[in-house]
């Protein structure tokens, strides 16, 4: 039996914000000058919106992120939706051994075994900018405290499992099966 090391792209370079209005919108300002593998990365967005421009809880305590891509090739924007959803529920399944769910429209759900439902844990956002850029967005809720609002449809990684999660740990399991998954795009 032989073995096959595959060179998987990886983050090329990290921009880390506290507070930001969207890393989605700060990603549109940059994408130009950034070059592939660039994560922007915030504690939390002041005035994040989901694909709908309804607003997306991103308090403290999540992980919030936009990936930019430049694949020197075109992309649908389904496959890069699929890839992250991938990750992400990998990551949910695997290390954690939850139920999940995806949506056609970028959403992760996970069981709530309290509410004996779905509720949503991330959301992806992905669009292709002027530059040519793809821009790859999420929004995990691991740690944070959801508004009382979203309660109901929305669910939290801690109320889950009952206790805080390494969010370096987690968003490096999420972006190892990212580029597993891109490397096939």
């Amino acid at each position: 039996m032989t073995t096959t090391a595959i060179n998987l792209q990886s983050v090329q370079k990290v921009i880390g914000l506290g507070a930001v209005s969207s890393t989605q919108a700060l990603a549109r300002g940059l994408a130009r000058m950034e070059t592939h593998g660039t994560l922007i990365l915030a504690c939390q967005q002041n005035a994040s919106f989901d694909r709908y421009g309804k607003p997306f809880p991103a308090s403290e305590g999540g992980i919030y992120f936009t990936l930019i891509l430049k694949p020197g090739k075109e992309i649908e924007l389904t496959s890069l939706t699929r890839a992250m959803q991938n990750a992400i529920t990998d990551t949910l399944k695997n290390v954690f051994e939850l139920k999940t769910k995806i949506t056609e429209d970028g959403d992760i759900l996970t069981w709530d075994k309290a509410g004996r439902n779905y509720k949503k844990i991330a959301g992806i956002l992905v669009e292709e900018n002027e530059s040519g850029a793809y821009l790859l967005g999420a929004g995990i809720f691991i740690n944070n405290k959801l508004p009382a609002i979203f309660k109901s449809s929305c669910i939290t990684l801690k109320s889950i499992i009952g206790s805080d999660t390494s969010k370096e740990l987690f968003l490096d399991d999420v972006l190892n099966n990212f580029w597993k998954e891109y490397s096939f795009i």
